[in-house]
């Protein structure tokens, strides 16, 4: 049905503004399944429009396009269309600092943020259980959409249908370092490589480390999580995709790392570090160098794990979007 005219002046006179975090999936061993949100974002600002103007900012979104066929607007239309509203054009600004095809969710985030921000425009119709369905069946895996749509660690797993997940809250002493290849990875290409058939014994290896590492993340024993993050399931058929990543699975964790893991399908790498360890710099150096001498320039990042999924900005009258970013992206 067409909106009534009441509620789109309504509507009209509605700013909406979110944070979606960045997400790191797989964590090894739990391929499709595991994931976990860090302190990077996209910041989105909605509002109807009579005609559609898309404005991107920050370097890490060069290229995006800025008509009909964006993301964030493509998103909201599934949103609409679910709710049986007409909103043909909107204004949308946008601002990230997730790195595009990097293995940092850079696609769950713009998902999940365009779906919520649409959700939230017009007074939150669908549930977080509808949204995440929504962006599970787009990206077909529920790890990372649900990492930044409910923050935290995430178990996630999806049929098909319908997704389900579990979150449960990162340990206090757990940090993450990054380590960002300057070159991009398709998750097509990334999936090509992997085998249509797996071992009994891969297949238990894989299962039993998964296992571990959920229970050790969650009673935050740390000293698990280099056995957890194990894995023979996909990261030794893509380490040839990274130059450098076979070297760093083997001896990352003799550097400083608790463990270490393809983030997602790559080819950043992240390491899971002790907050307290004093091997930090170590590590990073290690990292950077090892990946220097393989002629690849890779930028390290230090990133915290985050509680709170999608951010949901009240106050949009008092401060401009720039103001919000300011005040909020990593500097």
């Amino acid at each position: 049905m067409m909106i009534e005219q009441d509620q789109q002046e309504q509507w009209h006179n509605h700013t909406v503004r979110i944070a979606v975090p960045a997400s790191t999936a797989n964590l090894g061993p739990g391929f499709d399944t595991l994931g976990m949100a860090v302190n990077l974002y996209s910041w989105i600002e909605m509002k109807v429009a009579t005609e559609t103007k898309i404005t991107l900012l920050g370097d890490e979104l060069y290229g995006i396009p800025t008509d009909k066929t964006n993301l964030i607007y493509k998103m909201a239309q599934l949103v609409f269309q679910k709710a049986q509203v007409t909103i043909p054009d909107l204004e949308i600004t946008m601002y990230s600092d997730i790195p595009l095809t990097r293995g940092l969710g850079s696609s769950a985030s713009a998902f999940v943020g365009g779906l919520c921000a649409a959700n939230a425009l017009i007074g939150f119709p669908l549930t977080d259980k509808d949204i995440l369905n929504i962006s599970t069946a787009i990206e077909k895996h529920p790890d990372n959409v649900a990492a930044s749509l409910y923050g935290g660690i995430v178990v996630a797993t999806w049929d098909g249908q319908e997704a389900n997940c579990i979150q449960i809250t990162p340990p206090e002493d757990l940090e993450t370092l990054v380590v960002i290849p300057d070159f991009q990875l398709s998750t097509s290409k990334a999936r090509e490589v992997l085998p249509s058939q797996l071992s009994v014994a891969d297949a238990i290896f894989n299962i039993s480390r998964s296992s571990l590492l959920v229970a050790a993340l969650s009673l935050g024993q740390l000293e698990m999580i280099k056995t957890g993050m194990q894995d023979r399931l996909h990261q030794p058929y893509r380490a040839s995709l990274v130059p450098g990543m076979q070297q760093i699975l083997e001896q990352a964790t003799e550097q400083g790392a608790l463990g270490i893991a393809l983030s997602g399908a790559g080819p950043t790498m992240i390491a899971f570090v002790d907050r307290h360890s004093q091997q930090k710099e170590q590590l990073e150096h290690y990292l950077v160098d090892t990946m220097k001498a393989q002629d690849i320039t890779a930028q390290a990042m230090w990133l915290k794990p985050v509680k709170e999924g999608v951010i949901y900005y009240d106050d949009t009258e008092s401060h401009s979007f720039m103001d919000v970013i300011k005040g909020e992206v990593r500097l």
